[in-house]
């Protein structure tokens, strides 16, 4: 295993280009937000916007933007295996279990989710969210598509990081098991903050579910399924029904 100084240099670029990175941009937004003439309910935040009014340009950029945001969970791993071995069995990434993964992602993804809609209510109701857009892209053949790519990407990105890296690396800095979970969590909460404060609270708890099964299970697998779901039923969903249905948000 690296120095505690190698593993705490390491742990600060690996989130430097990818989490922690985003965590400071929604700190810079949501102060922006909360300084703004506007008040926090009347703004909006879009996820999965559009990037080019030509279609096939607009795909490519989609498709090179979630294939770069993986980039950081490839390293990651790299880092790990140089060290541990096999990295993906030590994270629980393999395919050892499964329907075990995918049960208990199901089971994970609903406790979450029907939960996590009444907050995300009640958040709007007070005024603490900006209206969320999960999806503006065209309707065209590749956007469910490329929805489905970014909700898993979105998964893989958050839970091989923020969960399986980055909790072993704290624990192989001799961390409490507390300190692990409430950092990890906090950082989740933290790159959310764009969406407001009430997406901080929701993904802070969200984050203690699955990191309390991680450390349990050592599996990081069931939690990607868990939020690719998620994302899915929102990302799909938002792009598939009609809007009035969405007036809540």
């Amino acid at each position: 295993m690296p120095a505690p100084r190698v593993l705490r240099t390491e742990i600060l670029l690996v989130l430097g280009v990818s989490l922690g990175q985003s965590a400071i941009y929604a700190l810079v937004t949501i102060t922006a937000r909360l300084t703004a003439d506007r008040p926090l309910s009347q703004q909006t935040a879009t996820m999965n916007a559009s990037v080019s009014a030509r279609p096939w340009l607009d795909l490519t950029y989609q498709l090179l933007g979630i294939f770069f945001a993986l980039v950081p969970v490839l390293l990651a791993i790299h880092l790990l295996n140089r060290d541990s071995g096999d990295a993906r069995a030590r994270l629980g990434l393999d395919t050892r279990r499964p329907w075990w993964d995918v049960a208990w992602g199901a089971a994970l993804a609903a406790g979450i989710g029907l939960p996590g809609i009444g907050l995300f209510w009640a958040a709007a109701a007070l005024g603490v969210n900006a209206s969320l857009v999960p999806a503006a892209l065209p309707d065209l053949w590749w956007t469910v598509p490329v929805l489905i790519l970014a909700a898993a990407q979105n998964a893989i990105l958050e839970e091989v990081i923020i969960v399986g890296y980055l909790m072993t690396r704290l624990r192989q800095l001799g961390w409490r098991i507390g300190a692990v979970i409430a950092t990890s969590c906090l950082l989740r909460g933290t790159y959310h903050l764009y969406q407001g404060l009430g997406a901080f609270v929701g993904n802070v708890v969200m984050g203690v579910v699955l990191s309390l099964f991680f450390l349990r299970t050592r599996r990081v697998m069931p939690l990607i399924i868990a939020h690719t779901l998620l994302d899915v039923v929102a990302f799909v969903g938002y792009a598939l029904l009609p809007r009035e249905w969405f007036n809540w948000l």
